[in-house]
């Protein structure tokens, strides 16, 4: 019953669109009364789930975003940004996921990276010609690569969710490779809706000017080297990191650039107190939701539903996936990670699975590279096996009538088969990569081989789904 009372009035409450904060902890509250704990556990928990030293790289970190912004060191990385991509088609689009990229290596938060960058990009690009929607989600999208590249604020938390037997230092290093994955996927994306919308290229500035900004931005670009470098050679912690980041940001925006003045310096306090506010409220509440979950065992119940379904590393991955991408549909990142890792990784580390991996590549890796490359696969592929029966029935069309054709009769049935062709792959991928990437650690040498098991059996698996969604599309 304490179950159900737990997780319904949870999804009660957020059916009623309450913000996820106070969902968290009206749900524990009224656990708590009904086991019959006394309701002072659930404040003592949520302090305890904000009061970690390791937490205060977060607001540090936002405060050192708040000090690039007013200080003049986030419009040196958009100029450099603009100059480097702006002459690409959709210029102002590619310069927005560049520069989200380059501040989310040193504010670590997405929320921090939409205000600062949508604040000087979404009015740039309206008053350009741009639809406001597309900057909008353009910003959006690419606040998202925070999440994933040093010095990421949900890495931390999941360092700290797992008793800190998670090096911090590794989570960064294996962030780097999906972010910028995410950034190129982001970018080819842009240009494609651009290519469509008919956006305008910026003017390329020359290869003078842009050295030159890149020189101006060189103070900034330092300070994404410093946290990663620092940390990962065990300089300094993550928590030593942001308040470095804090002194560097401060000194390079008063000496240096000379644009932070005292009441810029009083906002970025401000903004970054009530940025902190929002999102350790939550953090707490998600504290406490977790720890009655851990009273509950939860995890042990979870444990042995998991076994009972199957022992194979492959199939638990899939079921992680799959309730992370439900749960990631309404709920944020950072009570996510809080909430589901006390759950999740004793059940990952019994079946042997790395737990770094775990945070990293099943959930970004496998299925952002899977889909992204999978729908231009599934494009090309149909265009071409069109064509190509088309040619052995002797049917006399040339490539340019047939593509005419094709655009006409397409409905939308085709495209959400598309979709949903391409989210099974994408699963498929990511279920297979992770099941030889992490169900056993691998040795250099056996790198080659697991590869080739692994693309083998995901083509296998893509060709009988490839199949299944034909006979679909014939029957319907």
């Amino acid at each position: 019953m304490a179950y159900t009372i737990l997780f319904g009035t949870f999804a009660f409450l957020m059916l009623l669109g309450m913000p996820i904060a106070f969902c968290l902890g009206i749900a524990s509250l009224a656990t708590v009364l009904y086991i019959g704990i006394p309701p002072i556990v659930i404040f003592q928990q949520l302090n305890s789930g904000m009061n970690v030293f390791a937490m205060m790289a977060i607001p540090f970190f936002i405060f050192a975003g708040d000090l690039m912004v007013r200080g003049g060191i986030a419009f040196r990385l958009i100029r450099f940004a603009s100059g480097f991509v702006g002459h690409m088609r959709g210029g102002l689009g590619q310069v927005n996921i560049v520069s989200s990229t380059l501040f989310g290596g040193i504010s670590g938060s997405a929320v921090a990276d939409a205000s600062a960058i949508g604040g000087l990009m979404v009015p740039q690009m309206a008053a350009r010609g741009y639809d406001r929607g597309y900057a909008v989600n353009v910003t959006i999208s690419s606040a998202l690569i925070a999440l994933m590249i040093p010095p990421s604020h949900n890495m931390i938390l999941y360092s700290i969710s797992a008793g800190g037997t998670v090096s911090v230092a590794d989570l960064f290093t294996a962030g780097i490779v999906p972010g910028m994955l995410l950034t190129v996927a982001l970018m080819v994306t842009a240009y494609v809706v651009a290519r469509r919308r008919g956006y305008p290229a910026e003017p390329f500035p020359g290869f003078a000017k842009l050295l030159v900004f890149f020189f101006a931005a060189l103070p900034g670009l330092l300070l994404i080297a410093i946290i990663f470098g620092g940390v990962r050679s065990g300089v300094f912690t993550a928590t030593e990191s942001s308040c470095i980041a804090v002194i560097y940001a401060f000194l390079v925006a008063v000496l240096v650039y000379r644009e932070l003045n005292w009441s810029g310096f009083v906002e970025a306090i401000l903004g970054a107190v009530k940025t902190t506010s929002l999102v350790l409220l939550v953090i707490g509440m998600a504290a406490a939701f977790a720890w009655l979950m851990s009273f509950l065992q939860v995890q042990v119940t979870l444990i042995q539903v998991v076994k009972s379904i199957s022992d194979n590393p492959m199939v638990v991955l899939l079921l992680i996936t799959v309730v992370l991408l439900l749960l990631g549909t309404f709920m944020d990142m950072a009570p996510l990670i809080i909430i589901t890792t006390p759950v999740f990784l004793p059940i990952v580390q019994a079946f042997g699975i790395d737990p770094v991996h775990y945070l990293v590549v099943p959930r970004v890796l496998g299925m952002a590279l899977g889909i992204f490359a999978l729908t231009v696969y599934l494009i090309v592929g149909a265009l071409v096996s069109g064509y190509l029966w088309a040619f052995i029935q002797d049917v006399p069309l040339l490539p340019g009538d047939y593509l005419r054709q094709l655009a006409g009769a397409l409905g939308w049935l085709d495209f959400a088969l598309l979709a949903l062709k391409t989210l099974g792959f994408g699963f498929i991928i990511a279920i297979v990569t992770c099941f030889h990437g992490l169900a056993r650690p691998l040795r250099l040498e056996d790198v080659p081989g697991a590869t080739v098991q692994a693309v083998a059996q995901s083509l296998v698996a893509c060709i009988l789904l490839d199949a299944l969604f034909i006979v679909i599309y014939l029957v319907a």
